[in-house]
Parts: structure tokens; C-alpha cells; sequence
């Protein structure tokens, strides 16, 4: 006779009834209630709120600055994470824990930092901006903010994969003559481009919903620094529901295409690495 297997927690039964009521609570019933008021819109309303000129250059702004701070992020969050797996130093946990730093401290602060650090007088604004380079209410200021949001997604992704790579194999490929070039080229980048590529679309779609780290650096001026999520705050300060809600929608929307896009790049990594 098969002995039972042993659970610390209850039957799957009630253990999922309970995950299923959480998820819906917290995730699904709000969304499917933004869904339910926006299909009381009809669809030239819909596309009128969502697409006016004020709504596009945000959008601009949104998916612009979200794509070039993901793209830095993917660049020198791979290289901050080889540096932190592959080399001894000193101070290496302590950098290791700062670069967490983002998760930990509140967005509104983060962004009352940078913009004083970025103005006119701030530390590094006095340098910048004689030579031309404007880090506060600017778009420039929007992806800095994007940038050090983005960074934990990109390193944290790298990290577990550069510690599972087999130096063995890199050593072997030096044996047999390859340069580190040639080794790097293929060996470790087919083997690290997976988890780039998931960590870029992880602080691309962390970057399109930020809203406080931006407030404060942006200056939120209209058709030009302006970001989607805070048009959103005020289509609602100007009670103006539907507005927001085809702003919104347009944002969830972009958001579970790139939940999709993560899904399968992790997907495409397991696959990968199982084969390799």
C-alpha cells in the first residue's frame, strides 16, 4: 500500500480555491472592471480619447523613454552583473546590495533625488549643463529616471545565468586556441542573449508604468515631457473618467503583450539552456 505523501499546507482543493480568490480579488476584478467601463465606450469614442494629440506625444514619451533606458540597462546591467559574478573585489557585496537600492527606495524620492542632483545647480548639473547637457524637466531627465528603476530587472536576470555558465568549457575553448573574443562571441553571449533579451522586456515593461521616480525630473510639461501614466492623473484630477480609463486601457493593453513577450522569452531561455 502507497504511503500518502505529507503537505505542510492543506489539500490542493482548498489551497487553490484560496489562490484563485486571492488572484481574483487583487488582480482580476479590477481589471475586469476597467474592461466592463470601457466597453460602455463606443469605439470612435474609445479611439478619440486615446488617441488625441496630448495622448500621443505622452505615449512618445512613455515607450521612447522606456525603450532606450531598457536598451542601457540591458548594456551595462549585463556588465555590471559579469563584474559581480566573475570577479573578487573589495566592497563587491556591498555594490551587489545596492543594486537592489531602487526596489527598496520610494519612486516619489527617487525622483525629488535626481531632479536636485540633475538641476541647473544640483552636483552634477552645474558640469552638464554648461556643456549643453540638461538632466532635469527634460526627456533626458525621463530616462535617467527610467534607467535606474530598470537596472535591478536586468542584473538580477543575469546574474543566476552567469553563475550557472561552465568556466570549464570557456577553458577548453582557450586550449584549443580561441581568443577571448572568439570564445565570448560563442560561448558566452548565445548563452547570456536569452537572458538579456528577458531582462530588457522586464525593465521595459517596469519602466512604461512609472510614475513617481518621473514627477519630479520631468517637469510634466504638455507635448513634451509629459508621461502617459501621469496624463492619466490628470485626466482624473479633471474628472474626466472616460479619458483616463482609454488612457488606461491602452497601458494594460501594452502591458500584457510584454506579460506575453517575458512569458515566452523565458520560455525560449528554458528551451535553450535544457538543449545546450
Amino acid at each position: 500500500m502507497a504511503q500518502k505523501k505529507f503537505n505542510v499546507l492543506p489539500g490542493f482543493g482548498l489551497t487553490m480555491g484560496f489562490t484563485l480568490f486571492y488572484l481574483s480579488a487583487i488582480v482580476l476584478i479590477p481589471f475586469g472592471a476597467l474592461v466592463i467601463r470601457t466597453l460602455e465606450l463606443s469605439w470612435a469614442d474609445f479611439w478619440r480619447l486615446a488617441t488625441t494629440d496630448r495622448a500621443l506625444a505622452a505615449y512618445r514619451l512613455t515607450f521612447g523613454a522606456s525603450l532606450i533606458a531598457a536598451v542601457a540597462n540591458a548594456v551595462f546591467g549585463t556588465l555590471l552583473a559579469w563584474v559581480l559574478v566573475r570577479y573578487e573585489f573589495p566592497g563587491r557585496r556591498f555594490i551587489d546590495a545596492m543594486v537592489d537600492f531602487p526596489f527598496a527606495l520610494p519612486t516619489a524620492v527617487a525622483g525629488l533625488t535626481l531632479a536636485n542632483l540633475f538641476a541647473a545647480n544640483g552636483w552634477l548639473g552645474k558640469y552638464l549643463v554648461p556643456l549643453g547637457i540638461k538632466g532635469a524637466f527634460t526627456p533626458l531627465g525621463v530616462v535617467i529616471a527610467l534607467t535606474f528603476v530598470g537596472l535591478p530587472f536586468v542584473v538580477r536576470t543575469l546574474q543566476p545565468v552567469l553563475q550557472n555558465l561552465e568556466r570549464e568549457v570557456e577553458e577548453a575553448a582557450a586550449t584549443l586556441g580561441a581568443g577571448r573574443l572568439r570564445t565570448f562571441a560563442t560561448i558566452i553571449a548565445p548563452s547570456l542573449f536569452p537572458a538579456v533579451l528577458t531582462g530588457l522586456a522586464l525593465a521595459f515593461a517596469r519602466a512604461i508604468g512609472e510614475y513617481g521616480s518621473i514627477v519630479f525630473i520631468s517637469g510634466n510639461l504638455p507635448f513634451k515631457t509629459e508621461i502617459a501614466p501621469y496624463l492619466i492623473v490628470i485626466r482624473l484630477e479633471e474628472y474626466d473618467i472616460t479619458g483616463a480609463i482609454a488612457l488606461a486601457v491602452v497601458l494594460l493593453t501594452c502591458s500584457f503583450l510584454l506579460l506575453g513577450t517575458i512569458n515566452l522569452l523565458e520560455q525560449w531561455a528554458s528551451r535553450f539552456h535544457a538543449s545546450a
